[in-house]
């Protein structure tokens, strides 16, 4: 595969987890009960299930592959340390705002109505990735040695497995408040907590670490080939413990390590594949890149598309939720991700053709938006 500054499988794979994450959405929001209850779907609800893993995964990896270039100005605290700074708070921002029922602190604080705080509080998976690439970029700073950065992040990676089952079975809002509780586990509302989902993302910055080591000696067909094979280990041990070896009560476990890795040889595998995929063609371009590439902009309009209330105080979830059948939820998807690909494909034009004018309308955009949210 041709050098380029980004490796363009892990791309593609983050691309096409986008556009199925779309299709999971409005599956998940708009199809028919009684579909849901049949047989196929549970397949169906696999599938979708590999979606965050990717997403997160992928997250990782092509953060890592980021960071090679730079460490002194970064360790400096200089211009590339503040844009990586600014992108995470803009992880963090766009996160919560998914959950303001209105653009007012005060408005959602309503005692009268604590359902609206409780959900702006809740963890996704945006906080979560925020989170993860955040930690990635301090320890960075603060370990000059690549052997003990890895080392540590393996660690890390260890630690979140190993604690998860624990910390999904402690109540943490008896130690912190709410909005820091809910990083810990689903007891109170959170889908995407730091137990487990953190271990997928620094996963994905040791396999990136791999993949510079294997590319620097011009050794990548080896790495795809170890990874493809690691992927397949890993996801039949983990069948194999889930449903033949592990008594019951250990496969109750929640969350369950295998449920880790099983997911991760998939990923693996799909990584593997994706860039034999890419590895034959010569100046790959494709609307899927497009979306991968402005993926916060695509995660964060889709949702919001859904669930903003702009028809007399409804949201297109409020009024067609659970109410559509197969082709109706198909031809849902298609369109929305018809408009995500061209949102995509203009807003990374208008970042390349006026760079310096796109930071400013962001950073002003975001600057307001946040003072007019705690003082309004």
């Amino acid at each position: 595969m041709k050098n380029t500054n980004r490796a363009l499988f892990i791309d593609l794979l983050k691309g096409l987890a986008l556009l199925v994450m779309i299709e999971v959405h409005v599956v998940n929001s708009f199809l028919l009960p009684s579909i849901k209850s049949q047989k196929w779907f549970e397949i169906l609800n696999y599938i979708n299930g590999l979606v965050a893993p990717t997403f997160t995964f992928t997250s990782g990896m092509v953060f890592i592959l980021s960071l090679q270039k730079g460490l002194d100005e970064l360790r400096k605290f200089g211009k590339k340390f503040w844009k990586k700074i600014g992108r995470i708070t803009l992880i963090f921002l766009a996160g919560y705002s998914l959950h303001a029922s209105y653009l007012s602190l005060k408005k959602i604080s309503n005692p009268d109505y604590p359902h609206m705080i409780k959900e702006f509080l809740r963890v996704d998976i945006l906080q979560c990735i925020a989170v993860g690439l955040l930690l990635l970029l301090l320890l960075r700073i603060s370990i000059k040695s690549n052997k003990i950065y890895y080392s540590t992040i393996l660690i890390l990676d260890f630690f979140v497995l190993a604690y998860s089952p624990i910390a999904w079975e402690t109540d943490y809002t008896k130690i912190f408040p709410l909005g820091i509780a809910n990083y810990f586990n689903r007891m109170h509302g959170s889908l995407f907590p730091l137990f487990p989902w953190l271990a997928f993302i620094f996963s994905g910055a040791l396999i990136g670490k791999y993949y510079i080591e294997y590319k620097n000696k011009n050794e990548e067909k080896i790495f795809i080939k170890n990874l493809i094979i690691m992927g397949i280990i890993f996801f039949v041990i983990s069948v194999l413990f889930l449903n033949f070896l592990f008594p019951q009560s250990w496969v109750n476990v929640k969350p369950n390590y295998f449920f880790f890795t099983q997911r991760l040889g998939i990923i693996f595998v799909l990584l593997g594949l994706s860039w034999m995929y890419l590895s034959n063609l010569k100046n790959y371009q494709t609307f899927i890149i497009d979306i991968s590439r402005e993926s916060l902009l695509v995660y964060w309009l889709h949702i919001k598309l859904l669930y903003l209330r702009i028809w007399e105080g409804n949201s297109l979830v409020s009024l067609y939720g659970s109410k559509l059948n197969l082709l109706e939820c198909l031809l849902t998807t298609i369109l929305l991700a018809i408009l995500m690909i061209i949102t995509a494909k203009a807003w990374g034009y208008l970042k390349v053709k006026y760079p310096n004018l796109i930071s400013k309308l962001v950073f002003t955009f975001v600057t307001v938006t946040t003072i007019i949210f705690f003082i309004y």
